[in-house]
């Protein structure tokens, strides 16, 4: 794995692998998307259970994108590695997306099932909160033309955002929400009717195939962009 740290293997092993990613995330989001259709109304939610196909995914790979961009701020910042900088920040846009479909989806769903299209409960706030520190660590990196302070001052920050993590993780159970517990990954197994757990679980696996093609992809090329700029940097040098 740390093998891989080298930008020069790096670009050697994930130049097959991205286009596996991206072919397998759409033959499941493709399946997934006819399962979801295919599933049966629920008898108190009706047709608004859907929603969970995109919303849980959602949801779950934002944290899940946060934690990786954690974690490659983590790594750049203590050993001053630029692909773990370019990890990192290329992690940021497509998990403020996820997060943001998350709270949309989020809100879609909890008005027809708690008559209101938003609530301050403990769930929703940290969930917003996540996609506030996204929002900020694009912002900051954005912000100092300076790469390397940008990269130092956002990896700061991305580390600090990791607190937030277990709050949103374990809110509904430290809380009073209106939110509901886990049903999917929870003690004694899941509550959801095997009707729901095929699509969903299969979209759950698109959605980690499409945020690990996103990834890799912007990964291999910030690795490039970085690529030209030192060459242009060099060439003026010797101009």
């Amino acid at each position: 794995m740390f093998g891989l740290a080298n930008p020069d293997r790096f670009m050697r092993f994930t130049r097959p692998l991205t286009p596996v990613l991206w072919g397998l995330a759409l033959v499941l989001l493709a399946v997934g998307t006819w399962l979801s259709f295919a599933a049966p109304a629920d008898y108190q939610q009706g047709d608004t259970v859907r929603i969970m196909f995109i919303h849980v995914p959602a949801a779950t790979l934002g944290l899940g994108a946060y934690a990786a961009l954690g974690v490659s701020s983590f790594f750049a910042l203590v050993f001053r590695h630029p692909l773990a900088d370019a990890a990192a920040r290329a992690a940021a846009l497509p998990g403020a997306v996820l997060t943001g479909l998350a709270l949309i989806t989020g809100s879609l769903w909890g008005q027809p099932m708690w008559g209101t299209w938003w609530v301050w409960d403990a769930r929703l706030t940290s969930v917003l909160v996540l996609f506030l520190f996204y929002l900020g660590y694009m912002a900051l990196r954005a912000s100092i033309d300076d790469e390397a302070k940008a990269g130092r001052a956002a990896a700061v920050l991305g580390l600090v955002g990791l607190i937030n993590l277990p709050i949103v993780k374990f809110s509904v159970d430290w809380w009073n929400t209106l939110h509901q517990p886990a049903s999917l990954l929870r003690a004694g197994g899941t509550s959801l009717d095997p009707a729901y757990l095929a699509p969903l679980l299969t979209m759950m696996a698109a959605y980690g195939m499409l945020f690990g093609a996103i990834w890799l992809t912007s990964i291999r090329t910030e690795v490039r962009r970085r690529r030209v700029l030192t060459l242009r940097a060099r060439a003026a040098q010797e101009a």
